[in-house]
């Protein structure tokens, strides 16, 4: 058997990198503004500067984060080595972060585009998204990098005809009213921008390499600190300007928690859009200003639901994670036939989908967020800098103190003052703990019928001509298929899903021109778990009936067996095919119909393209 290993390739660049971050680090300015007017008026300002000063902090700190923990730094994966039960709790902070971060997202996108009832239109997008993830789509950087890129560029001239207005937002401000414990409140109330630096934190174990580092021993600095640098930049200067030219706009007042202006209802919620037509209008005309106004409606709409897109998928990879941990019931852990699983798929859609209907307010939900993403960024901080068996400078582990500290007093004080917030936390910790415990029942239940079958299993098991004794499961070269290489030339590699024509071709084409074969099968997932990394062929029915099918047709002698678990199958193919030399790649023509295939991608299209040039794709019918 040849260990083609588990893991993902890391191919993920700095810029892709960024785009993921910027998909929910760079939608926060589109709610968080109009929010921080709702709570301190024309002072709003003195609130979103240490916000933004936080944002950076965190920033920071997870430079350090991702340095550490090259192949995860998420709260759920960083933290378990320290204690399973704090990571659970942080993982299940994270999944009340991802939930509001679906509906908060999907509220503000139909906010900015105008309908009436934006709550429904916002449950029926999350209820699309989910339906949309059921095909697993592919999921790489590009699409984010193509929803980012316009809305960065919005974001810069909204900025540029901001400039101008900045002397009168100065001349607006007003100091904060009220004491230290007011004001604290307020600030509190508007920390909702720190989530994404948990998404780059998961994504350490598939960013490119730094030059001279190996999968032995990676390190992804180049990649990650240049990811998080370029997007805070962004994020921190361009929701400070933007928080300082909102202070130019004349005749804003608050009822009821809602921003109005002059003309303009309800203008909280889409401020971008209501600067975009002053600004733009004030230099270019009114025409300009209403097409500016939807142009900042559309880009961030379309960013804040690639934001709903990107907790979903969050959702799914966390409570997968979990259940192959036994922290969740298996029954989160079962794939559908594209490798997605669809029980959790459903749970993590419905709940989002209901909560952004029955809160169906921002302010509502902007009280949930903050108790998930600060608690979660908290745990990890925490567990880090107490760890004294990482290498921390000084400097850093004083860093990650002071923010652990800091997060520590908001997340207190959102449970003193927020009784929403504090309801839906200890709901969300509540329904885990019952969940984790009935996946560990069932998990002790499972070892005691094994055990007390055993015996039995021992003695009725008769032994096959293939075991997991008889193929190691590290690489190796029968002299058979050396000679055979040496006198007929480069290999074939098969990919199959099954028994059926693709194999038969495959094995009748290396009979007939004496190349030894590779069978490769990949089972796909959407994350690979600790315990994928020790899978072998035999521990899965599919594979296991493939390759004993070959037992009387040259199985490791001409034909080699591979297996892998892969979120990427087609990465992993291609790999294989280069590190073998292959001569050709086989695959099965693929029976998904033309919606599946838009979904997903065309498969023989895409591989096509990945394979190398002097390497033929030969599609079975």
């Amino acid at each position: 058997m040849l260990d083609i290993g588990t893991s993902r390739p890391r191919d993920i660049d700095w810029k892709r990198a960024a785009s993921i971050l910027y998909g929910d680090w760079g939608t926060s300015k589109a709610y968080i503004i109009g929010l921080a007017f709702a709570v301190a008026g024309y002072s709003s300002f003195w609130l979103i500067v240490p916000m933004c000063l936080l944002t950076a902090l965190v920033g920071f700190n997870y430079i350090t984060i991702c340095r550490l923990y090259p192949n995860g730094g998420g709260v759920y994966a960083s933290v378990r080595h320290r204690s399973e039960i704090i990571s659970i709790v942080g993982a299940f902070l994270m999944v009340a972060d991802y939930i509001v971060t679906a509906a908060l997202s999907a509220l503000s996108a139909f906010s900015y585009l105008g309908v009436a009832h934006p709550a429904y239109y916002a449950g029926g997008a999350i209820l699309i998204i989910g339906l949309l993830n059921f095909f697993g789509p592919k999921h790489t950087g590009l699409l984010a990098i193509i929803v980012s890129v316009p809305t960065v560029l919005v974001v810069i001239v909204l900025g540029l005809f901001a400039l101008p207005h900045l002397g009168t937002a100065v001349a607006h401000l007003h100091p904060l009213h009220g004491g230290i414990i007011h004001n604290w409140v307020g600030f509190v109330s508007i920390v909702l921008a720190l989530s994404g630096v948990e998404a780059i934190a998961n994504t350490t174990g598939i960013m490119k390499l730094n030059p001279g580092s190996s999968p032995g021993a990676p390190v992804v600095t180049k990649t990650s600190t240049r990811a998080l640098l370029v997007v805070l930049i962004e994020v921190v200067g361009f929701t400070a300007l933007l928080g300082l030219a909102m202070a130019a706009l004349p005749g804003l007042t608050i009822t009821n928690s809602e921003v109005n202006a002059p003309g303009a209802e309800g203008v909280r919620d889409y401020m971008l859009r209501y600067m975009a037509q002053v600004f733009v209008g004030h230099s270019c005309g009114p025409t300009l200003g209403n097409l500016a106004g939807w142009v900042v409606s559309i880009t961030f709409g379309f960013l804040l639901l690639s934001a709903v897109n990107t907790a979903i998928t969050g959702l799914l990879s966390i409570s997968f994670l979990m259940s192959k941990d036994d922290e969740l019931p298996p029954v989160f852990a079962k794939l559908n036939q594209f490798g997605v699983p669809h029980f959790s798929l459903l749970v993590m859609t419905l709940i989002p989908a209901g909560l952004v209907i029955f809160v169906g307010d921002m302010t509502g939900l902007a009280e949930l967020y903050a108790v998930g993403v600060v608690g979660a960024i908290a745990t990890n901080l925490g567990a880090t800098f107490t760890d004294r068996k990482l290498p921390l400078l000084l400097r850093e582990r004083l860093f990650m103190a002071i923010t652990f500290i800091i997060l520590v007093a908001i997340e207190v004080t959102l449970f003193v003052e927020k009784p929403a917030a504090r309801v839906f936390a200890v709901t969300i910790l509540a329904v885990g703990l019952i969940l984790r415990g009935l996946a560990r029942e069932h998990s002790a239940r499972k070892a005691a019928r094994m055990k007390a079958t055993a015996p039995f299993h021992h003695q009725e098991i008769k032994p096959v001509p293939i075991t997991s004794r008889q193929l190691p499961s590290k690489a190796f070269a029968p002299h058979a298929l050396e000679h055979s290489r040496q006198h007929h030339g480069a290999p074939i590699l098969a990919a199959v899903r099954g028994l059926g024509k693709t194999l038969d071709f495959a094995v009748s084409e290396a009979q007939e021109t004496g190349r030894p074969l590779y069978v490769m099968f990949v089972r796909e997932q959407p994350v690979i778990a600790p315990g994928d990394r020790k899978r072998k062929w035999f521990d899965d029915a599919e594979a296991k009936k493939i390759f004993e099918s070959l037992q009387d047709k040259g199985l490791c002698e001409t034909i080699l067996p591979c297996y892998t678990v892969s979120d990427a199958p087609m990465n992993s193919i291609v790999d294989l095919a280069s590190t073998i030399g292959a001569e050709r790649v086989i695959i099965g023509a693929s029976q998904r119909g033309a919606l599946i295939n838009m979904l997903r991608g065309d498969m023989i299209s895409m591989l096509s393209k990945m394979i190398p040039e002097d390497m033929y794709l030969v599609v079975c019918g």
